[in-house]
């Protein structure tokens, strides 16, 4: 029994440290400052486990036609995911090198994640990371999943390509 009770004032002495540190404004948020490795790494789990969790839509599209991949493409311009993301030829924004976490290199990612979560992040978004939720500002679903698309074969895609699809007519 008074084990229990050492272990109830301890979890309540942790409580109001804890309290202290973050409410008291000692946790620095500032994202010019790198978050120390245990809340790097809490974070990238925590956000990943809930995509995973998340990720259930399907889609009809074919992921892999030609035209949607294109239509994907010039939605991923229109839309500004090369002012974070990149594209062949095209560099990202300078001041995507100033968000934490760092904006991922898609070509990096895509053979990780399954199309569905890589739809879900795009509608939802993700908090504390600055990827807004495209469905909030109604984007449909039938383009967020034409950038799926494109998104998956970004890493075959070539700078030629990219321009071509993303021209003007």
């Amino acid at each position: 029994m008074r084990l229990l009770a050492w272990i109830g004032i301890l979890a309540i002495i942790v409580a109001v440290g804890a309290a202290v540190f973050f409410f008291g404004g000692f946790f620095d948020v500032a994202a010019s400052e790198p978050d120390p490795g245990i809340v790097k790494w809490a974070l990238a789990n925590v956000r990943m486990a809930s995509v995973e969790r998340h990720a259930r839509e399907g889609t009809s599209l074919k992921l892999d036609d030609p035209e949607t991949v294109r239509s994907g493409a010039r939605a991923f311009a229109a839309r500004g995911c090369i002012n974070c993301h990149g594209a062949p030829g095209v560099n990202w924004q300078k001041f995507s090198e100033g968000l934490q976490p760092d904006p991922p290199d898609l070509k990096d990612i895509v053979k990780e994640r399954e199309a569905s979560e890589l739809f879900w992040v795009i509608k939802h978004g993700i908090k504390m990371t600055a990827m807004p939720s495209f469905g909030s500002i109604g984007v449909t679903d039938n383009e967020i999943w034409t950038i799926v698309a494109f998104v998956k074969k970004l890493p075959n895609v070539s700078e030629a390509d990219f321009k071509a699809w993303t021209a003007n007519p």
